[in-house]
């Protein structure tokens, strides 16, 4: 009996328009070590134009075409089922007035979040009362308290995502990678519970 070829689909293809896809494209390969690189090269799918953005390739395309290549050698599947493959379009330069205003309206709204977060726990009295217990005076604007506050709410933020500017501070994800990581998750359990041709097809 032949060496089975044990073959696993990868989650996720970024191509260009009009791209081949090939086996060793979407699948981790292996047979014998060496015969899978004769067979990673065979064409299982040509982007259309009509394809649109998403295109999902399920197992059972690549059963088909690996049968017709070699009807004899037994087959060992593991993982997913399918494979999303996302077609990338030419990248646009972006227009700088709108991330301009993109900016100064978060910005904005993130400034007054924080000053009506601040203004609902009393924050200016917690620092009144906190400066005339340590110092034993009152003071209407405790700027010892109020500044390095400020400075570590800032700090705090840069903490909290992970990021100065484009550099990562250490390589654990941050709460907004993760969260983007779960939404992308189910954006493609989504594609490929209603995209998916084959689930569309009913029993007559």
């Amino acid at each position: 009996m032949s060496e089975p070829l044990y073959l696993r689909l990868r989650k996720r293809l970024s191509v260009k328009p009009g791209a081949v896809i090939s086996l060793g494209d979407i699948c981790q390969l292996y047979w014998d070590g060496e015969k899978e690189k004769g067979i990673a090269k065979l064409h299982v799918y040509q982007v259309k134009p009509e394809d649109g953005d998403l295109i999902i390739i399920d197992i059972m395309q690549v059963i088909g075409k690996l049968r017709q290549m070699l009807p004899e050698v037994p087959l060992e599947v593991q993982g997913a089922p399918q494979i999303i493959v996302e077609v990338a379009r030419p990248h646009r330069n972006p227009n700088l007035l709108l991330v301009g205003f993109v900016w100064v309206v978060l910005f904005i709204g993130s400034g007054l979040a924080i000053m009506n977060f601040h203004t609902d726990v009393s924050m200016l009295q917690v620092h009144q009362r906190l400066y005339y217990l340590i110092t034993g005076e009152h003071n209407q604007q405790p700027l010892l308290l109020q500044i390095p506050y400020s400075l570590g709410i800032g700090l705090g933020m840069v903490l909290f995502f992970n990021h100065l500017f484009r550099k990562r501070i250490n390589e654990e994800p941050s709460p907004l990678e993760v969260e983007l990581f779960l939404y992308q998750q189910n954006v493609d359990q989504y594609y490929l519970q209603y995209e998916n041709k084959e689930n569309e097809k009913t029993k007559p």
